[in-house]
């Protein structure tokens, strides 16, 4: 694909903090983002130059969105890829469409990593709940009942620590397709931030340490753990053959366990990642800016750190409140996303310190 040159126009699809992110990266190289999304406006609307309104299921609505840009992309999973099909027709869409639907079925992206010698949690399809009896059965407890798709920021799970559980957690995430998925011993969370551009040539960010509370993400902090550190290069190594296999466009991430056994596989998401953004004043190019030249046909930016020791906190719900507080602090980057209510378990924004 020839370079799309500065002045053109790049449709993404979702208008979220993620969306907002990629727009004034793309409008830092000169470029302009038309975002597509069925609400009204979202934290992309203040920095993009327009927002077209449209249901993800909308063909024709996505056909006249895709009229007016050189290359589309997307900032979250969650969206059925079958719409997306016939804009792939008519213009470049990266990353390609089969990460997509990969990496929204938790069920495939688990048989996906495990096919390319990945290691998995032990896992059980779960359709019914007479299967949620077997599957329990089969893993044994304490588990986690996941929904097979639209689940993220702990939505659309539920623990079962004894049988007793089942029942609450199958009524819990709607009765509908999922998986249970046994729990792992583990030391650490960690992610790897993956750039691959239209060459083919992968970068990686330094990998950062990850801590979750009730299912969200709470901080990523560099460097990590000794034991995290050991095993990068075999995650690494995975992660190649996942972007190999997808001739991937754009910038992924996974989540892993660090276990005493070696690196577990626990999500892909094919798309800028929550443990990423310390990448926007830590690293010497953010995953935001390597994720618009990639998908523009244009060399990757390098990925050294600017610092030796960087954290990466989210603000979540009420966290915001403090914004004057965070604000004082000089050695805190504030990003506020221009949401308009906090809630529970929302997030806000976020802060990066870096030493």
């Amino acid at each position: 694909m020839t370079p799309v040159p500065p002045g053109s126009t790049i449709g993404i699809i979702g208008g979220g903090q993620l969306g907002r992110m990629l727009s004034l990266a793309a409008a830092q190289l000169g470029y302009r983002c038309h975002i597509y999304a069925p609400e009204a406006s979202g934290p992309a609307a203040d920095v993009s130059a327009k927002w077209i309104q449209g249901d993800y299921g909308d063909t024709e609505r996505l056909l006249e969105f895709a009229r007016d840009v050189s290359v589309i992309t997307f900032e979250f999973e969650n969206i059925d890829p079958t719409p997306l099909r016939p804009l792939a027709e008519s213009k470049p869409v990266f990353p390609p469409l089969l990460a997509l639907e990969i990496g929204q079925d938790r069920i495939a992206e688990k048989s996906f990593a495990a096919e390319l010698g990945g290691r998995t949690a032990p896992w059980a399809a779960v359709n019914s709940r007479d299967e949620l009896e077997a599957a329990i059965a089969a893993i044994g407890l304490p588990a986690i009942l996941k929904t097979v798709r639209f689940g993220y920021d702990g939505k659309g799970q539920a623990r079962i620590k004894t049988v007793a559980d089942a029942d609450a957690a199958w009524t819990a995430i709607g009765e509908c397709p999922a998986i249970l998925e046994g729990m792992v011993h583990f030391d650490h969370e960690f992610s790897l931030i993956v750039a691959r551009d239209q060459k083919g040539s992968v970068s990686f960010w330094d990998t950062p340490e990850n801590v979750h509370k009730d299912g969200i993400l709470a901080t990523s902090t560099i460097p990590a753990a000794d034991i995290v550190r050991q095993q990068v290069p075999s995650a690494r190594a995975l992660a190649r053959r996942i972007a190999e296999r997808f001739d991937y466009v754009g910038v992924f991430t996974i989540e892993f366990f660090a276990s005493a056994d070696g690196p577990v596989f626990n999500e892909l998401a094919p798309r800028v990642h929550n443990s990423g953004h310390w990448t926007i004043e830590g690293a010497t190019t953010s995953q935001f800016e390597n994720h618009i030249r990639a998908i523009l046909g244009l060399p990757l930016g390098a990925t050294h750190l600017r610092g030796s020791m960087i954290e990466m906190r989210n603000l979540i719900g009420h966290d915001a409140d403090n914004w004057l507080a965070l604000a004082s602090d000089p050695g805190a980057h504030l990003h506020l996303y221009g949401k308009h209510e906090a809630r529970p378990g929302r997030k806000m924004g976020h802060i990066t310190r870096i030493t």
